[in-house]
């Protein structure tokens, strides 16, 4: 029951947060890197995109992602699993954009970049569908 609280905390505090505009294209902001550039990802992620994330931010993020006509598609968090299993608050977390479409979340066993087991939480500023973020 705990779990399920933190989980939609985590998501209410980000659609609360104060939000920043990062317009439709990809961030100019220099504390902003590529993801691609940090670890060993491709610079294009199928079913994600392209990544832009603030470093001082990790693991949680927020990952900006945006598709091959760099419109940005999608905010994603990356919350660890143990931060979850402690209880552990995300406050004032910030977002992409204003306009949420749908939010996905599930689980991820590791990757490079974020290698302990961790939940994305993806909030969707386009139907997915429509973000061209395939293949």
């Amino acid at each position: 029951m705990k779990k399920s609280f933190i989980i939609a905390g985590v998501i209410s505090l980000a659609l609360a947060t104060t939000l920043f505009a990062m317009g439709t294209s990809t961030p100019m902001h220099d504390d902003y890197k590529k993801v691609s550039d940090l670890v060993p990802l491709p610079d294009f992620i199928p079913g994600m995109g392209t990544l832009y994330v603030q470093p001082a931010t990790l693991p949680v993020g927020p990952f900006l992602a945006y598709n091959r006509d760099k419109k940005l598609v999608a905010t994603i968090y990356m919350v660890p699993l143990a931060a979850m299993q402690q209880q552990k608050a995300f406050k004032t977390l910030a977002v992409g954009t204003k306009k949420v479409e749908t939010v996905d979340f599930y689980y991820n066993a590791g990757h490079p970049g974020v290698s302990e087991p961790h939940y994305h939480v993806t909030l969707w500023h386009v139907k997915p569908e429509m973000a061209k973020v395939s293949g």
